[in-house]
């Protein structure tokens, strides 16, 4: 190994480390922020949806529920429409394929506040006498909503984290070896066969890599869901409910907070952070577990 190869090595092995312990930074800065709030209610505020800064008792349940719900809600629109547009895009006509994957690709550039913007004034009403009324008619409902709340929300972050995925897969589908596919439709296989037992099973990794891009994107989403999902700090019952996010929730009251509430934002910080990490090794772990059953070794 020659000098220079010495030192490639030793820089990218520091600039991995480097990633590494600013990972255990964000974890060691956000547990001792809220350290308090650990003491004062323990496991309890993880459980508990009470939120009353009067009387100092704090509870994350209800920002975990409404994160989660959101995030689940992107994912069930979005990925069906990036999946589709990646395979359309791999095989399009290069005149329109280069055409439509730059005005996918610019839905990345528009910044949050604007999507949150067009939710506020666009999507909400349109939610509020459409779908909402809709629902409302056939399920008897006496409050159909007011356009607000978890539904709005989780359609803003799928247009939001829609271009990420839908670039990641469009590379990944273009990686695929044509003979394999050409192979395929050779023994008769339809395209939906192809992209489902070639092209899918080929670039399971990347695709997941693409997915949980969207899903970090999509859990630690502020702004956008700051104006539409209606920040209010109790338990939802219903897609059409006001709620709170955990990042929403610490954006809305970080100014203001002091003492516990202050400790208790930075605790909520720390679970975002677990729950974005635990996915993380979820994921690598699912693709490990099974990668023998799709032939690597």
């Amino acid at each position: 190994m020659g000098k220079k190869d010495t030192v490639f090595k030793l820089l990218c092995t520091g600039f991995a480390l480097l990633s590494a312990l600013l990972m255990l930074g964000f974890f060691l800065q956000l547990s001792l922020a809220g350290a308090d709030a650990w003491k004062t209610f323990g496991l309890n505020f993880i459980f508990s949806s009470e939120w009353d800064p009067a009387a100092e008792r704090f509870g994350a349940l209800s920002a975990i529920v409404g994160t989660l719900a959101t995030t689940v809600i992107a994912l069930f629109f979005a990925l069906p429409l990036a999946f589709a547009a990646a395979l359309y895009l791999v095989d399009a006509a290069p005149a329109v394929g280069t055409v439509l994957s730059h005005a996918i690709d610019l839905l990345a550039a528009i910044p949050s506040v604007i999507y949150g913007m067009w939710g506020l004034f666009v999507l909400a009403p349109i939610m509020q006498d459409h779908v909402q009324a809709f629902f409302a008619r056939i399920f008897k409902l006496e409050n159909p909503g007011n356009g607000f709340g978890i539904f709005t929300a989780g359609v803003i972050l799928s247009l939001m984290i829609l271009p990420y995925i839908c670039a990641v897969m469009r590379d990944v589908f273009k990686m695929t070896p044509a003979v394999l596919r050409e192979s395929a439709y050779g023994i008769g296989c339809t395209k939906y066969e192809v992209a489902k037992d070639i092209v899918f099973r080929y670039g399971i990794r990347g695709i997941l890599g693409g997915v949980f891009i969207g899903l970090g994107r999509a859990l630690g989403e502020t702004m956008a869901v700051l104006f539409v999902i209606g920040n209010l700090m109790e338990m939802p019952h219903s897609l059409f409910d006001s709620a709170s996010t955990i990042a929403s929730t610490i954006a809305n009251n970080f100014a203001e907070a002091d003492g516990l509430q202050r400790s208790a934002l930075f605790a909520m910080g720390l679970i975002l952070l677990a729950m974005s990490f635990g996915i993380q090794v979820l994921a690598q772990y699912y693709l490990h577990a099974t990668g023998a059953k799709r032939g690597e070794k």
